[in-house]
């Protein structure tokens, strides 16, 4: 039985060295589109709010312009009931009788006013609602043009970048895969709390590509030994030397090449 290959400290630096390259690139990418892709969902959020709102007032109108039409066959139901009752009148045989019709004429006359008071005041709401339909719509047409242009931007961004991205965050499973889940805690949480997004840098002219403060020439030899996993102490990211750094830069691009 072959006897299982020892996972050196090296393996660990290079392992890790490999997932921030491809992190890195990945972040690149993320950041050319930027907040697209939440300007975009604001956006529909907007759109849909417009939406929504003229479909609300549309009914609105259509409601208003039903009770206009209920109004006016209570008037033409009044006005039917007064030639009734005129009618009537005309054949009374006493003046308690005629008072009573004289009333219910008056009543029916009353109804009709109103009626006419309601339907003029509908009509004035509609007049209102259609100015606010037409201001939503001239909106919506503006968020929808804007939209439209937002979403064409980042397609284009995602037609160049999609199929690399892809790639990237298999590989970056991969290379998660295979690191110590102790050590990926630790690079995940380093990684967040840097601007940048940097858990793992190279030493650069004596000096942390992290925070730039000189290292002891004493540590750069442990660093360069690669015997143990070090990390600066001004700003907690991993320190590998610069030619393991090289190398695995030279190996990642070949890989995406």
């Amino acid at each position: 039985m072959a006897k299982k290959k020892e996972v050196t400290v090296e393996d660990k630096l290079r392992a890790l060295y490999d997932l921030q390259l491809i992190d890195s690139r990945i972040d690149e990418i993320r950041s050319i589109r930027g907040e697209l892709p939440l300007e975009i969902e604001d956006l529909e959020d907007e759109i849909a709010g417009l939406n929504t709102r003229i479909s609300n007032l549309d009914e609105d109108a259509t409601n208003l312009e039903t009770d206009i039409k209920n109004k006016k066959n209570t008037i033409t139901e009044a006005g039917d009931l007064i030639k009734k009752y005129e009618a009537q009148q005309q054949k009374v045989r006493n003046n308690r009788e005629f008072d009573s019709l004289s009333k219910e004429i008056e009543y029916q006359g009353l109804e009709i006013e109103l009626s006419e008071k309601r339907i003029n005041e509908y009509k004035v709401k509609i007049e209102q609602k259609k100015e606010v339909i037409d201001q939503n719509k001239e909106k919506l047409a503006s968020k929808a043009d804007h939209y439209k242009h937002k979403k064409n931007e980042l397609d284009t961004i995602l037609a160049e970048t999609q199929k690399e991205e892809d790639l990237l965050n298999k590989k970056s499973e991969e290379f998660g895969a295979v690191i110590e889940e102790h050590l990926m805690k630790a690079y995940n949480r380093i990684r967040t709390n840097a601007n940048n997004g940097l858990a793992v840098v190279c030493v650069e002219r004596g000096a942390s590509g992290g925070s730039f403060f000189t290292i002891p020439p004493q540590r750069q030899v442990e660093i360069a030994n690669r015997k143990k996993i070090i990390t600066d102490e001004h700003s907690g990211r991993i320190l590998v030397d610069a030619v393991l750094a090289a190398e695995e830069k030279e190996k990642i691009e070949k890989l995406f090449s």
